[in-house]
């Protein structure tokens, strides 16, 4: 099988909002506020969950 490609001349790429950091900052504070989130739950959920074993 081959590449349908057979030249990169004129190849471009789009960087959305690349020229925006104010939005980059945002999008990446929304990411890091997500990951402290999932982080934070699991500890409290794993905390519960031994914390109280089940009784048979």
């Amino acid at each position: 099988m081959s590449s349908p490609i057979t030249s990169w001349e004129g190849a471009s790429s789009i960087f959305t909002y690349a020229d925006k950091p104010a939005v980059l900052g945002f999008i990446l504070a929304v990411a890091v506020a997500l990951t402290v989130f999932a982080i934070w739950a699991t500890v409290r959920h794993e905390k519960h969950s031994y914390n109280n074993p089940m009784t048979k």
